[in-house]
């Protein structure tokens, strides 16, 4: 058993619902490991903090459409309540946002958290960040584990999803400069606070 494996199951053990956190600079691998994790445990969920982007209309109105992705282009109050929602309830089927690459936005109401989900997966950039309310995120999750992954290739598959998503290339490589680099520092900076890097 490798060492996440064994240390989800002990975490298993103790509690009748964990919430876990998977955090990590763009393009690390987030979603692949929480996509592996959830696919291990019968009843979890996997619930990406990508849903509560804010949408290109109120990113234009902001004036933050040009750096989406960065720490304030959340609505890191709703991420929270949510997962304050998911703590305390359940008896009832709990319900959140998702984000369609397809389209680039959240779309309300795609995942569901039955009261039988044993454990929760959430990933995203900012689970560790010192700045309001991120603090109090990280108190909702029981644990928080970082993926680490070499910045060649971290920035290799990065432009690669801008491509696929309809940037060109020089679209995506200055995004990556400009962006998800910046974004990558801030990240970095806390990766000391994760409970496990993997």
């Amino acid at each position: 058993m490798n060492s996440w494996a064994s240390r989800l199951a002990a975490l298993l053990a103790r509690d009748r619902r964990v919430i876990l956190g998977i955090t990590g600079s763009p393009g690390a691998g987030k979603t692949a490991m929480a996509s592996r994790i959830a696919s291990t445990v019968e009843d979890a969920v996997h619930l990406p903090m990508d849903g509560f982007h804010l949408a290109d209309v109120q990113l234009q109105r902001l004036g933050r459409l040009d750096r989406k992705g960065a720490i304030d282009t959340f609505d890191a109050y709703g991420y929270l309540a949510l997962l304050q929602r998911i703590r305390a309830q359940d008896t009832e089927t709990v319900y959140a946002p998702a984000f369609d690459r397809d389209i680039e936005q959240p779309v309300a109401g795609s995942i569901w958290v039955a009261p039988s989900a044993r454990l929760i997966i959430t990933e995203g950039n900012y689970l560790l960040d010192d700045d309001h309310p991120w603090p109090d995120v990280r108190s909702t999750l029981d644990e928080v584990w970082f993926v680490d992954l070499a910045p060649e290739e971290r920035r290799r598959r990065l432009i690669a999803r801008h491509v696929e998503f309809g940037k060109s290339l020089e679209q995506a490589q200055a995004w990556v400069r400009a962006v998800d680099d910046p974004n990558a520092e801030r990240i970095e900076r806390v990766r000391h606070k994760a409970d496990l890097v993997v």
